[in-house]
């Protein structure tokens, strides 16, 4: 799980778009707090710690507290929009969290041991088909990552979703059993098997 941190921020007394981009030329970022069946909070936080923030990874599924005024409320990021010329966060959405509150986050998937794989050491090619995988955790205990681990695979073989345990809480939103990842064989072999069943083929026509 990753570690919670605090944001400082002030209530913005104007909302639309003149006051969102004057909000920026000062340096801040407009953002909005919402949730837990309250009014919509308004505010603004400084530009560079959200930018930080944003690049240090985790950033919509780690739970932080923003000081809004002496305020202090928890939140996870829920979303944030991003300038499409300068790549700079210009808006984020958070939600209020509440002790004991579930949510819905996605969840990266981290593959180990790669060097432990038969498969692989004999040439096989590592297919990631799930890069996330959709869950419903504890707010407070959400997982950095969900691990596949490649120990003792050969070609052809597959990981699913069924196979890893997974922390405390945490539920797959699905019911389907997703495929993480499989070892392919190489490229070189498959070429030559379809060679193979192509001649086999043309011989028995």
């Amino acid at each position: 799980m990753s570690t919670s941190y605090e944001l400082t921020a002030s209530v913005r007394n104007r909302v639309g778009k003149g006051a969102a981009r004057a909000s920026r030329r000062e340096g801040k970022i407009p953002a909005v707090i919402y949730g837990d069946k309250q009014t919509p909070l308004a505010i603004e936080l400084s530009h560079k710690d959200v930018f930080l923030k944003l690049h240090a990874g985790g950033f919509l599924t780690t739970v932080a507290t923003i000081n809004v005024d002496g305020n202090k409320i928890r939140v996870i990021p829920r979303d944030f929009a991003l300038d499409p010329v300068s790549d700079q966060p210009i808006h984020v959405d958070f939600l209020r969290i509440t002790e004991g509150s579930t949510i819905h986050v996605q969840i990266p998937v981290q593959v180990i041991n790669e060097d432990k794989s038969p498969g692989l050491k004999a040439g096989g090619v590592l297919n990631i088909v799930s890069h996330e995988i959709d869950v419903n955790c504890p707010a407070d205990a959400i997982p950095d990552h969900i691990v596949v681990d490649l120990t003792g695979l050969n070609i052809g073989d597959s990981v699913h979703l069924s196979s890893i345990a997974l922390p405390e809480g945490v539920k797959p939103t699905s019911s389907e059993d997703a495929t993480l990842a499989t070892i392919a064989p190489p490229a070189a072999l498959t070429t030559e098997e379809q060679a193979e069943d192509a001649a086999a083929a043309a011989a028995k026509a």
